[in-house]
């Protein structure tokens, strides 16, 4: 279930993409992987002898039932990732000693896309307790982990599986999009609002009329400086007139 506007390799990086939970023990974080899933657009989940039967059933898959529904059982992580040309297993650093390229998340998500545009791709994730075996490690090419504080740290399984999708969808030249601009008020719109607050300052007695041209002039380039758009100028008037009325005892 790619997104609507992503564009064409990125929807097929998503279908392509195979989400790997191996030997997940909490049926409560298949289902939060599931709904992980739904949020970013993928879809192809695949569970290795999940420990809990009634994984489809978990509640924190919400929103999420259809992919939770079809996700594929599995006997094997070799079964599981037979039809991929690519495998990579997530890791914490921890105490081990690993055999394979250990990649940051940034780098690797950008190499899995790169991979994903053309061909499946196998992404595992081990179980809450253990991580991925010795044994399914040997069935990756490479690793890839998030970069947590220390070294003795992991994440939670559904978080982990969130964090690798996010950093899989998100669109890297989104962040330098200029936001929408909204128009700014006209000269007169704001000179508009100018008069009627200099009257409001007038008639609150804070203008001094030894210095009221001089007044003027400031709170003339104050409201000007203040970047008003066409939208606010005529909440600024209304604000105005509210306390004009007041001031004349009305």
């Amino acid at each position: 279930m790619p997104g609507k506007s992503d564009p064409p390799s990125l929807t097929t990086a998503k279908d392509n993409l195979r989400v790997v939970l191996v030997e997940t023990r909490n049926p409560l974080n298949i289902g939060a992987s599931a709904r992980a899933m739904a949020n970013f657009g993928f879809s192809r989940l695949r569970v290795v002898k999940p420990y809990d039967v009634a994984f489809r059933e978990a509640r924190s898959a919400v929103g999420a039932a259809p992919v939770l529904h079809a996700a594929e059982e599995c006997a094997s992580v070799a079964e599981a990732v037979a039809d991929c040309r690519l495998v990579v297993g997530t890791t914490s650093l921890g105490h081990r000693g690993l055999q394979h390229s250990l990649r940051r998340l940034e780098v690797g998500g950008r190499l899995i896309l790169r991979a994903a545009a053309k061909t499946p791709v196998a992404l595992l994730f081990g179980s809450e307790k253990f991580g991925l075996s010795n044994d399914d490690l040997s069935h990756c090419h490479w690793l890839m982990r998030i970069p947590t504080v220390g070294t003795d740290l992991s994440m939670n399984l559904g978080q982990a599986v969130a964090l690798c999708l996010y950093e899989l969808a998100r669109d890297g030249k989104a962040v330098e999009a200029s936001p929408e601009k909204i128009r700014g008020a006209t000269a007169g719109e704001m000179e508009q609002v100018t008069s009627m607050l200099l009257e409001v300052l007038r008639q609150s007695g804070y203008v001094n009329s030894l210095t009221a041209a001089s007044t003027e002039e400031k709170v003339r380039r104050l409201m000007r400086r203040l970047s008003v758009t066409y939208r606010d100028a005529p909440v600024l008037m209304g604000m105005l007139r509210q306390v004009l009325w007041k001031l004349s005892g009305r």
